[in-house]
């Protein structure tokens, strides 16, 4: 039987914007994508899953390539939706593509990899003593970026550029800007960005930059 994993988006699936990378790192696996908003709508997504005041803010991409803004609160029981799904599909592990922190996502067997939880210590193990600049889709979201950096000892420098809607000169302008402000190590703080947006920023910045998509596929792959 092929091993199945499971990739489950906050947005659409499937995300053909970065399967390459998945497929680089799983041969002779199948992998299964199930979005939290498949079901919905832009109208419906846009009246039902809006952050207002106070909410954590997540973006993320539909099969039309548009982006949305949600809010993790009201997403989170559609993803839990899709976990289970994956889950009753023989996916093990089974990966949330995002790197926004959740609260309370869970399986009943399958091994679930959460970037927020694995990204900080790998990052700050890499990054040591050098000063590490983000970064991020959106400005709305430097705030709750900042806070999941406490528990390794970090305080990164943040500036943003969405994967979805940036253009190159929201890149260059936030690499430079990264760079002038003493930052030493770059990382691409979402799952939207790609290995051409990564050769850019280095372009820009001189700086080593660091994938979070490519590099949790390359930790993933160790559990297959």
């Amino acid at each position: 039987m092929t091993k199945r994993i499971g990739i489950v988006t906050i947005g659409q699936a499937p995300r053909k914007d970065i399967a390459s990378i998945f497929d680089a790192y799983f041969k002779d696996v199948e992998i299964l994508q199930a979005g939290a908003l498949d079901d919905l709508s832009k109208t419906e997504i846009d009246e039902t899953m809006s952050p207002v005041d106070g909410d954590y803010v997540l973006t993320t991409r539909l099969v039309t390539g548009d982006s949305v803004v949600v809010a993790r609160e009201k997403i989170e029981p559609l993803l839990q939706q899709k976990i289970y799904q994956l889950e009753n599909a023989s996916c093990d592990p089974i990966l949330i593509l995002c790197t926004g922190v959740f609260e309370d996502l869970r399986t009943n067997k399958s091994v679930l990899v959460e970037p927020d939880r694995v990204l900080p210590p790998v990052v700050a193990a890499l990054v040591q003593n050098r000063k590490l600049g983000i970064i991020a889709p959106l400005v709305e979201q430097v705030g709750s970026i900042e806070g999941k950096w406490v528990d390794v000892d970090l305080s990164p420098l943040i500036a943003a550029a969405s994967p979805y809607t940036g253009s190159r000169s929201d890149f260059e302008e936030a690499a430079k800007k990264l760079k002038e402000q003493g930052a030493q190590v770059l990382l691409l703080d979402c799952m939207g960005y790609d290995e051409q947006m990564r050769e850019y920023v280095i372009e820009i910045s001189g700086l080593p930059v660091i994938l979070s998509n490519a590099l949790i596929a390359k930790l993933m792959s160790e559990l297959v």
